[in-house]
């Protein structure tokens, strides 16, 4: 066939599939994906939740990390004792990493054993100097005695002295977004340079029971002997709630009674953080409070699950059609009980995608609201591979993204598609 009749076939036939391309109903920018049956909720009233007489205060939702109450919870406040969350965290983190370990011999320094009884609240577990104590059983007295001379025999003993420590308790805050806090010792005595905020310490409770759930199984005992001296959990709500199983106490006469407190009902797990209460009494009652007001009138759901698309918009330049959307993770909100209802969920994704695109690639963005106040908000990702389409599908799609508009559409609403 001569070269220049050759030519004319093959414009013909792509005349042909472009105006057969244009003759097609275009697939809509975002689809609507269909919601799962949801039992209707009937919304109740709320009453205002508890005035608490403290400094500071906060309520977090542990799945989510959402803020449910809170009160002056970005103040700078002294932490005390509950510094030695911290301190556990870094702990467990370095034990994790195999830096140190369980069996490790501890020898108890001078400055270890003068800070015994000393310090943020008296607190000591009673060890002796230039004794050997296993790493396993300091990490006890810590966290169920909050033992002062234990946990600067652990912070020397993993940095090598307890201002090098306090640098590694820097960082790993810096790493969990505490961007209230700072440090300058493992026990928690007072300086003007060691603070932290109630919201901080809510997400370093998060983090500890969510890293080293192993290591915090340790706060929910009741009492530790040592040396024949048996002492109490300072935390009186493992007495007096089952569901509590954290997390740690602090006083000094400046920071007052401090208490951040975790517990578990069902399948909920909710950290109250109270600082700065008027007494041991007070700083128990007010997280009681709060834990209670959660738990009745606040319930969690899973929206939206990393395995279901949200939508599947048109690919261009693609081997398919069209490309499947979703989010990386569960996506779960906490809300007060029976708003299920009224929530607005809405995508944010751009006028045009264009393959290839790699998996869990984010290409927008999923917002989930209530009453106008953003509750969650994730990336949308590509759930699965999209591949280059062939030579004439690249050639026919770039012809016709000369013509389709630059304007990119309105953020698409979506409903919830779980309960």
């Amino acid at each position: 066939m001569p070269t220049k009749l050759l030519f004319a076939t093959l414009a013909a036939a792509l005349a042909a599939f472009v105006a057969n391309a244009f003759a097609q109903t275009p697939a809509a920018a975002v689809p609507r994906p269909a919601p799962q049956p949801v039992a209707a909720a009937i919304a109740t009233p709320t009453p205002p939740p508890p005035t608490l007489d403290a400094t500071s205060w906060l309520l977090m939702d542990y799945a989510t990390g959402q803020v449910l109450l809170d009160g002056n919870a970005d103040a700078r406040v002294e932490p005390a004792s509950i510094t030695k969350i911290m301190t556990s965290y870094v702990v467990s983190a370095e034990l994790a990493h195999g830096k140190i370990h369980m069996e490790d011999p501890v020898t108890i320094s001078e400055n270890a054993w003068r800070s015994g009884g000393a310090g943020t609240d008296g607190s000591t577990s009673f060890l002796e100097l230039n004794s050997q104590v296993p790493l396993k059983q300091l990490l006890y007295g810590m966290i169920i005695q909050s033992g002062n001379d234990a946990a600067i025999a652990l912070a020397e003993h993993t940095a090598g002295s307890e201002e090098l420590f306090a640098t590694l308790m820097n960082q790993y805050a810096a790493q969990l977004g505490m961007t209230g806090t700072h440090y300058v010792d493992a026990s928690g005595l007072p300086n003007a340079n060691h603070y932290t905020t109630a919201h901080d310490v809510a997400l370093l409770s998060r983090a500890l029971i969510r890293d080293f759930p192993d290591e915090y199984a340790i706060y929910k005992i009741k009492d530790f002997e040592w040396n024949g001296i048996k002492q109490h959990n300072r935390n009186t709500l493992l007495w007096r709630d089952s569901s509590v199983d954290g997390i740690k106490t602090g006083h000094t006469s400046s920071a007052g009674f401090c208490l951040a407190t975790s517990a578990l009902r069902g399948e909920q797990r909710l950290i109250a953080v109270v600082m700065g209460a008027k007494s041991e009494k007070a700083r128990a009652d007010a997280n009681q409070e709060l834990l209670n007001y959660g738990f009745r009138f606040f319930e969690s759901h899973k929206l939206y699950t990393t395995s279901k698309p949200l939508a599947t918009p048109e690919l261009w330049k693609g081997a398919a059609p069209t490309v499947a959307l979703g989010v990386a993770e569960d996506v779960v909100v906490t809300l007060p009980r029976g708003r299920y209802a009224d929530l607005k969920a809405s995508m944010d994704l751009p006028a045009r995608l264009i393959a290839p695109l790699q998996k869990g690639q984010a290409v927008g963005s999923l917002k989930v609201e209530l009453d106008g106040k953003t509750l969650v908000e994730r990336p949308i990702v590509v759930l699965e591979e999209a591949v280059e389409g062939g030579f004439f599908k690249r050639m026919v799609d770039g012809v016709m993204l000369w013509f389709e508009s630059d304007e990119k559409p309105a953020a698409s609403e979506v409903p919830a598609s779980a309960g």
